[in-house]
């Protein structure tokens, strides 16, 4: 099932994608998915998406699938290329840090690049949305608690992210958060959305191509490592990491600027679109 929130002449509503054709409904209930998760009900949601009337995608608006999870849990350095293109060694344990939901947008919202840095960096990331919490959740049965799998653009904005060892202030501007568009159910994909293909284009440019089996920390590994210290709730959302090839690390550097277009698409998942424009 691959489920999105939608806009529309000041309508919101739940669309599903089926055989190629996108169907909404207009309800604000049913489009409000982080009630869906919580309350177990995304699959009898998408069922009435699924029978709902025909609409071209160009004339929606796409929302960020959840407008306030509970947590959004982001990893860093989870790739092994991208670690040592850091220079930062390969971690032992996860790094994390979070994000806010005050910074998260849809897909072709515009990236906004702050008047107060140029240095605007991409991140191809898979986004991981929990059906169910826990504590202490066995590595075996982690996968059991995935409502869906979607694409992240986790946009750094990379001075400020590196003005303290926390990278909290450039981890979380507003409107640097893409996400979307849609949520993809578990069947949809690979377990825990392993060996897919993830790719990262500025104005048509690759500039990161990897594969989600590249992950030194994998979902279910993730999930169980998190619930060892937290308890985790349905609704939030585990920002995987990304691959290689960030415009930081580049000699030189390279930074998004107004005008530029970021593209970050999983294999299966989806392709989020996102132009950027200054402040």
């Amino acid at each position: 099932m691959r489920l999105a929130r939608v806009s529309k002449d000041g309508k919101t509503g739940l669309a599903a994608e089926v055989d190629g054709t996108t169907k909404v409904v207009w309800d604000d209930g049913l489009a409000d998915l982080d009630t869906q998760i919580a309350t177990g009900k995304l699959s009898a949601a998408g069922t009435a998406a699924q029978a709902g009337e025909a609409v071209d995608d160009a004339s929606l608006t796409f929302l960020p699938p959840l407008s306030n999870p509970p947590k959004i849990i982001c990893l860093g350095l989870n790739y092994r290329d991208h670690a040592e293109e850091a220079g930062l060694g390969i971690p032992d344990f996860p790094v994390l840090f979070g994000r806010f939901a005050s910074s998260l947008i849809g897909h072709d919202a515009p990236i906004i690049l702050p008047k107060v840095s140029e240095q605007l960096d991409w991140e191809a990331e898979l986004a991981v949305v929990l059906s169910k919490g826990g504590k202490n959740i066995a590595e075996s049965a982690a996968l059991e608690h995935v409502a869906a799998y979607s694409v992240f653009n986790d946009a750094s904005i990379r001075d400020y992210q590196l003005r303290s060892p926390q990278w909290t202030a450039g981890k979380n501007f507003d409107d640097t958060g893409a996400f979307g568009p849609w949520l993809v159910t578990p069947d949809e994909v690979p377990a825990g959305a392993a060996g897919l293909k993830i790719e990262c284009r500025v104005n048509g440019e690759v500039m990161q191509s990897s594969n989600t089996g590249n992950l030194i920390f994998t979902v279910a590994n993730t999930i169980h490592l998190l619930s060892t210290f937290m308890t985790l709730e349905a609704g939030d959302v585990i920002v995987m990491g990304t691959p290689g090839g960030v415009g930081v690390a580049r000699d030189p550097q390279i930074w998004m600027k107004d005008g530029d277009t970021c593209e970050v698409e999983i294999e299966g998942i989806g392709l989020l679109s996102n132009p950027i424009v200054a402040e």
